[in-house]
């Protein structure tokens, strides 16, 4: 078995209160700087309000139906115990990110990010406020 290199780095940006991001472009950028041919790359959420996910990044789903879906499972103005104890108003914000994970590892070949057609990776960030946001990328290949 040939050996495979670990390469980490970080992408951050500036998200507003619920918003989700397309970060497909970034994730790609920094494969690309690394130099890598075949492998995996995992994103990673530090942080417990933040989540990624693949989908396709498209005005109805995106803006509508992921946000009407998240509402359902873990309601905004529903009594949290983390507000209880914190103040802070964003219990449903640590609920929505534990359902849905603070990460993802998508396979890469030819020095190309292996998804579909439509697919792309996503951030969203769930918190209740503007927020700078670091995700870790560790690139597994040679």
């Amino acid at each position: 078995m040939n050996a495979m290199d670990v390469i980490s780095r970080s992408i951050s940006f500036l998200v507003s209160a619920g918003e989700i991001k397309d970060i497909t472009g970034p994730v790609a950028e920094a494969l690309a700087a690394t130099g890598l041919v075949d492998g995996i790359v995992t994103i990673f959420v530090p942080g417990a309000t933040g989540a990624v996910s693949t989908v396709e990044y498209e005005p109805g789903l995106v803006h509508e139906d992921i946000p009407k879906a998240l509402d359902r499972i873990a309601p905004e103005h529903e009594h949290y115990g983390h507000d209880a104890a914190w103040h802070d108003g964003n219990g449903y914000s640590h609920v929505r990110a534990t359902v849905l994970g603070p990460s993802l590892t998508v396979p890469f070949s030819s020095k190309k990010l292996v998804l579909g057609t439509w697919q792309q990776i996503i951030f969203m960030n769930l918190d209740n406020r503007s927020r700078e946001r670091e995700l870790v990328l560790q690139f597994i290949g040679k």
